[in-house]
């Protein structure tokens, strides 16, 4: 038994009984490591990871791998739920090496915290075209024995490539959204819907960025696009057809494959992108897709008590990616009675959507619509509908029966601020009253469990970090937009207030990450990754809380906000959408 056995974080309990001699981060490690001349090896990732499952099984569980770990470093787990601020500057020290980000990360640090090698998974072996493990262990203790010097010439290298560097500043104006707004369509997948290729992420901030453009200047060309990427993603397997809800990303174009896991944060974001979508277009289609994410949040990734949990797991072994979301033929033969098989399986099978390591089993998508399969069966449509109702049902009931995904309960203040918002505006636009409840309850349930003593939490234990304020700040007011109770408002107000004085980077403007600055690297993240930015969501905010109160005091931060991150916004195009849409905000409430 190591270390971990008596952490909160279901991650690294999870390697608890591993023979590697695990540490969580604290100060004693980097004691030990400086004490004893061993460089550290720091392992993050998360429990909806499946390619964190399989390095653990494949690595963490290897015998020769733990021995060369106890032998010759102090070994660091770190999960990225609970400390994103950590992960955050080594997953931009391992991009600065040269090795494209993810998880799991790998990463070798000095004693005192510099990163010096890193990377993502290894096998324990080498295999296509990845370096064994077991030899990485060997070659990184040597070089760190061996070559000191260098060691710290390269440390200081990556430290001194991560440092923030201001960019010009430019007053923010309407040509500014104009410009943005045509590259995110330059980018516009016109045969699949979404942005760019694969893998394929939802990027909520520029769908948001496109729906402001129709409401506006009823902009066709973004009207295309935001309806073409609601409802393609709405089609594929992307989209949990059976019970609501989406998973993380797709591996292919057209959202057929998913990566399984299912997060709070997506989830949260594509419910505002559908209820907009509703709201904005009148489409039925995107009411019921908000639907099913309401139902899966209430169903499996929250609290009955009030709260959202944070994750569920891609998988239940790291052996069987997706398989409890993935059916056979022969599955659906045992489900299913003959004409239920006969419809569901023309309604729901699509060649594209096979699982590339097993082409018996599918991931279900909307292969033929009701009316096509009438026309080819000659059912009534209405009866087709009535069989593909009936045979849902039965295959949902049939999964609910498999071993389910771990769920993490983890209550983060972050990723509850986003889903309350989420249902504040399900409540005013749906008028649903036991939505607006849960929002209130899952507020109180924040309040009660991750504030103390004056001051918020990330989770129990942890400090708030910059996303916990903004995004729970959010949540505020929009119960207040929902319900007129100015107490919400007014907590609003202390908690912003609270947050300029712990992370506004005065006096050249913008919010800091986090209070603490590891490794001295202060980071003022504008870039939406893929969700919105808490730096473009604060600027909206702010300018909110000046729109219903008049203090000035939050349109001078508003502005000089969006002052210094005008350069950086315009460099990272459609990954800064919202930045735009927080323009939108102040030219609105400023014009």
């Amino acid at each position: 038994m190591n270390r971990l056995a008596s952490e909160r974080s279901p991650y690294l309990r999870h390697a608890s009984s591993q023979k590697i001699d695990w540490r969580p981060w604290t100060e004693e490690a980097f004691k030990k490591a400086a004490d004893e001349n061993k460089p550290v090896f720091l392992s993050s990732g998360a429990v909806w990871c499946h390619w964190c499952h399989v390095m653990a099984k494949e690595c963490f569980d290897n015998d020769e791998i733990a021995g060369i770990l106890n032998e010759k470093f102090i070994s660091i787990k770190l999960d990225r739920d609970e400390h994103p601020d950590i992960d955050r500057r080594y997953q931009l020290a391992v991009s600065a090496i040269g090795s494209p980000g993810g998880w799991p990360l790998t990463v070798f640090l000095t004693p005192d915290k510099r990163p010096f090698f890193g990377g993502t998974y290894f096998p324990p072996v080498a295999s296509h075209g990845r370096p064994g493990f077991n030899k990485v262990l060997g070659a990184v203790s040597d070089f760190f024995i061996n070559k000191k010097k260098d060691v710290d010439e390269y440390a200081d290298g990556i430290v001194n490539n991560l440092r923030f560097e201001e960019t010009e500043e430019a007053e923010p104006g309407a040509e500014m959204i104009d410009d943005a707004a045509r590259l995110v369509l330059a980018g516009f997948d016109s045969r699949n819907g979404g942005f760019g290729t694969f893998p394929k992420f939802p990027m909520p901030g520029a769908i948001d960025l496109l729906m402001n453009r129709v409401l506006q200047t009823q902009d066709q060309a973004a009207e295309e696009a935001v309806k073409k990427t609601l409802n393609m993603m709405a089609l594929g397997g992307f989209h949990d057809q059976l019970q609501g809800g989406f998973h993380r990303y797709s591996v292919d174009e057209a959202w057929m494959v998913p990566h399984f896991e299912k997060m709070a944060d997506d989830n949260a974001w594509l419910l505002r992108n559908y209820i907009s979508g509703f709201k904005l277009f009148g489409d039925a289609r995107y009411r019921e897709v908000a639907g099913g994410i309401i139902r899966f949040s209430r169903e499996v990734l929250s609290d009955p008590d009030g709260g959202f949990y944070a994750s569920q797991d891609a998988d239940v072994t790291p052996d069987d990616e997706g398989g409890y979301f993935t059916w056979t033929d022969e599955d659906l033969r045992r489900v299913l009675d003959g004409e239920e098989y006969r419809v569901l399986t023309l309604h729901y099978l699509s060649p594209r959507g096979k699982m590339h390591h097993d082409e018996s089993k599918y991931v279900l998508s909307i292969a033929k619509h009701p009316d096509e399969i009438s026309e080819m069966t000659g059912i009534p449509l209405e009866m087709v509908r009535e069989l593909i109702s009936t045979g849902r049902k039965k295959l949902l009931s049939e999964r609910d029966h498999r071993e389910a995904p771990f769920i993490d309960t983890t209550i983060y203040t972050s990723l509850n601020g986003l889903f309350i918002t989420a249902y504040m505006n399900a409540y005013r636009v749906f008028g649903d009253g036991t939505v607006g409840e849960f929002g209130i309850k899952s507020i109180e349930r924040v309040l009660r469990d991750n504030f103390s003593g004056g001051r918020l939490l990330h989770c129990a234990g942890v400090d708030a970090l910059l996303d916990d304020h903004i995004f729970f700040i959010e949540a505020l007011l929009s119960a207040y937009d929902a319900t007129g109770d100015r107490d919400w408002l007014r907590q609003a107000e202390g908690l912003m207030k609270t947050c300029i004085e712990g992370f506004w980077d005065g006096p050249s403007g913008g919010f800091n990450d986090a209070r603490e600055r590891l490794l001295g690297i202060k980071l003022k993240p504008i870039e939406d990754i893929p969700h919105p930015s808490a730096n473009s969501v604060a600027i909206s905010c702010l300018m909110r809380l000046y729109g219903a109160t008049g203090e000035a005091y939050y349109l001078e931060h508003a502005r000089q906000s969006l002052r210094v991150f005008s350069g950086r916004a315009v460099s990272y195009g459609i990954h800064a959408s919202a930045y735009f849409n927080a323009i939108g905000e102040y030219l609105k409430h400023n014009a």
